[in-house]
């Protein structure tokens, strides 16, 4: 048995006491209001710990058991994790793999059965896995699966597609609620969207979105990722919906989960005066009422799951982490849940102990060596930095590409999308604008959903040697700048590494650095690169086997 004495913030009944918790067998038995004797120090404030509704730990590059160690430090005590990315690469068998993982550590994970594997389907790309509707009626049938992952096939749920359908029926059937993905959904679409029983969505990306989807009965998980930023735009919604709003990262890259996680948002949200109550309710209750998780509010009886902080000021430091009843972060012994790992380069640079599907033989310069011709149609991608949406650019070409599109044709690179999972593939080639290479190539086995081979670079050399560079990891992220490379190996499904958060952040930085060097000024580059391949955002993507008219969801060649 333990007490914790300090200012108890209870966010059910909206007040600050003074008083003690205590904690025995992991759980809360008692709260009880007491003077704090005057001991000359300061006494912490216990809240709830914060919860992020909706995020792909494998976009950390860290294993769920290092996921975990990390996302303590910052007040977190547990995540609503969708494993449709290892899922894509290796089903069932990849979503078992993240669950073991996750048990490795104390901290407390809901996971999603990936509901779109591959993402969109009808042949437009190629997956290493599918999880059709027998294999979700299998995983919403377990204990260890809380919910049916985001529904990005949104034209299959208006569609009233049979196997999409068959999919929510079966978490219906076992009482686990439904996340979507719609972006723009708005009117009557959005109404059949959410009364096909779909009760989320994180890509609203105004605030008319989001009203139109609380209006439909849905609840809106605000986004703040590496890449895809919504905060801004939807969160007046905190103090208009808290009981209906809950915060997300969705997509969180290891140097900015380095930084903090969701309690960046609650200081955000303090620091623009939205109310404390409010801004708590979204990061703490919100996700525990609507996931139905028995992970506490700070009462009585409850799983002993909180956080101390040291004010409840805009800019508090978490003191400590109480996970199950256990310490797993205290400030001051920089304890964790579990040690970080101390692996060793030498010893990932094998790829036999984790399970990955990666069978791609190198390319040469014939593979992706293309020409415009007079008359012809060059489709571009415009890539806007913070944003998942690109836009959809027709220049036919006359004679000279310069004089027939609207910019220098230089800021024009190649993107090429490579199967990772047929040996001798043709890859799929392509062109984007706003990356800015001058001198340079990024290549990534992240490419959501199918995390195939997806790299952009100013010239064929460049990208050759990127690209050649992944298939020798057998997975993994190169930036090359000139005749430097920098790159992380990922040999767990070719999504994540099995270090330390901390030496994975690093590298991370030294490829973001190394991008600047080729002329790259994005903020996330490589998941702004990752995004151009899903075929469910708008405007126009390219998978493994099509450029993809994703307004129109039609094949453009």
């Amino acid at each position: 048995m333990k007490t914790y004495p300090g200012h108890i913030v209870d966010v059910m009944r909206r007040e600050v006491f003074d008083g003690e918790v205590v904690v025995d067998g992991g759980r809360i038995v008692q709260v009880k209001r007491c003077e704090l004797p005057d001991t000359g120090k300061q006494w912490p404030y216990l809240m709830p710990g914060f919860i992020d509704s909706h995020v792909h730990i494998e976009s950390s590059m860290m294993a769920p058991r290092e996921f975990a160690r990390v996302a303590a430090v910052h007040g977190t005590i547990g995540v609503v994790a969708d494993p449709h990315e290892i899922g894509n690469v290796l089903g069932i068998e990849g979503v078992d793999y993240m669950i073991r993982s996750g048990r490795e550590a104390t901290f407390n994970f809901c996971f999603a059965a990936p509901s779109c594997v591959p993402a969109y389907g009808g042949g437009i790309e190629t997956s290493g896995a599918v999880i059709d509707a027998a294999g979700v009626e299998e995983l919403m049938a377990r204990d260890d699966i809380g919910v049916l992952g985001e529904m990005m096939n949104f034209p299959g749920v208006l569609g009233n597609d049979p196997e999409v359908m068959r999919k929510i029926r079966a978490a219906h059937a076992h009482g686990k609620p439904v996340d979507g993905h719609a972006p723009g959904l708005v009117g009557d679409e959005r109404q059949r969207y959410a009364q096909a029983g779909i009760s989320t969505d994180h890509e609203c990306a105004t605030l008319e979105e989001g009203r139109a989807c609380i209006s439909a009965g849905m609840k809106v998980i605000i986004r703040e990722g590496s890449a895809a930023r919504d905060y801004d735009k939807l969160c007046p919604l905190i103090d208009e919906s808290p009981d209906e709003v809950m915060f997300c990262t969705d997509d969180c890259h290891p140097e900015d989960l380095i930084r903090g996680h969701i309690n960046l948002l609650v200081r955000r949200s303090l620091a623009e005066g939205y109310d404390l109550w409010n801004t708590l309710t979204v990061a703490s209750i919100t996700p525990l009422r609507h996931y139905q998780l028995d992970w506490g509010m700070l009462q009585e009886g409850d799983a002993a799951n909180f956080i101390a902080v040291d004010g409840l000021h805009p800019q508090f430091r978490v003191l400590k982490t109480v996970i199950k009843g256990i310490e797993v972060y205290d400030c001051d012994a920089t304890a964790g849940s579990l040690p970080p790992s101390s692996r060793h380069e030498e010893e990932v640079s094998g790829t036999n102990e984790y399970p990955n599907f990666f069978v791609a033989s190198k390319l040469t310069a014939d593979d992706i060596r293309t020409e415009l011709k007079v008359s012809e149609t060059a489709h571009i991608m415009n890539v806007t930095d913070g944003s998942l949406y690109t836009g959809h650019e027709e220049v036919t070409i006359t004679g000279n590409p310069i004089e027939d599109s609207r910019y220098p044709w230089d800021e024009v690179q190649k993107i090429v999308v490579l199967n990772r999972y047929e040996p001798d593939a043709r890859p799929v080639v392509g062109r984007v604008r706003g990356f800015n290479l001058t001198h340079g190539a990024i290549a990534c086995s992240v490419a959501h959903d199918c995390h195939n081979i997806v790299a952009i670079g100013a010239s064929d050399e460049y990208l050759l040697r990127a690209i050649n560079r992944i298939i020798e990891m057998k997975g993994g992220l190169v930036a090359v700048s000139g005749d430097e490379m920098a790159e992380l190996a990922l040999p767990i499904a070719g999504l994540m590494s099995p270090l330390s958060g901390d030496e994975v952040a690093c590298r991370g930085s030294r490829l973001h650095e190394m991008v600047r060097q080729a002329g790259c000024t994005m903020k996330a580059p490589f998941i702004t690169m990752a995004f151009l391949c899903l075929p469910v955002i708008p405007e126009l993507k390219i998978t493994d086997k099509y450029l993809w008219d994703s307004k129109n969801m039609k094949v453009i060649s």
